[in-house]
């Protein structure tokens, strides 16, 4: 369903969501949404602009060493995210990250994951564990 501003619903999360994750409410955030008849995954196109200079390659670094993103960047071998290889997978599989030419400091990426392992319930859990680690709430399980 499209949204008055030409957005549809779930590209409209996905910018809620991306400044709410990164706590930027003024991060400029675009996105482009597309449903695939597959059983299990969603796929999102994702431009994001820095406020400083930042490369394609710099943000594939920071990717490749970030916990639960696979890295799947190589379009001259035909390698990128695509839905099948998401299923019954927890990680987040990124690629065709490039830079975006539409404004200053702007990238562009294809992420892909499996809906159903890798939704709301996973991501509960995941905060959770990193807030027990960080020491920002008690593990009341194991003292």
């Amino acid at each position: 369903m499209f949204l008055d501003n030409g957005y549809t619903r779930e590209e409209d999360k996905m910018i809620f969501e991306t400044k709410k994750i990164l706590n930027d409410w003024d991060l400029k955030v675009t996105a482009t949404c597309v449903r695939v008849p597959v059983y299990y995954g969603h796929s999102e196109s994702i431009n994001v602009e820095f406020e400083k200079p930042c490369t394609a390659e710099d943000v594939r670094k920071v990717l490749s060493n970030a916990t639960g993103v696979i890295v799947q960047d190589d379009v001259n071998n035909n390698v990128y995210p695509m839905p099948i290889i998401a299923e019954n997978k927890d990680e987040v599989f990124v690629g065709r990250i490039r830079q975006d030419d539409t404004v200053p400091y702007g990238v562009n990426l294809w992420v892909v994951a499996d809906n159903i392992r890798k939704g709301a319930a996973t991501n509960a859990v995941q905060i959770a564990e990193y807030a027990i680690k960080m020491g920002a709430v008690k593990d009341q399980l194991n003292g």
